[in-house]
């Protein structure tokens, strides 16, 4: 599974990082790395979240973030 997170920069200096193939994971960061890093935080524990409820296969995967 391949993820994009997007960003951009809120005219406060705020970073928004965006994963658009999961709704709901949206964060801010103070800086544009530390927005990457809480929205890959968010989206595993979404998919956990999904595995869990059986929404999305137990099966072993491989999980990846590209930024955009």
């Amino acid at each position: 599974m391949n993820f994009r997170i997007e960003f951009e920069q809120e005219q406060d200096g705020r970073w928004i990082g965006e994963v658009v193939d999961i709704p709901g994971v949206l964060v801010y960061g103070k800086t544009r790395e530390e927005a990457m890093l809480k929205a890959q935080a968010l989206a595993l524990r979404v998919l956990a979240e999904r595995i869990d409820l059986g929404e999305v296969s137990s099966m072993p995967m491989t999980i990846s973030f590209l930024a955009a």
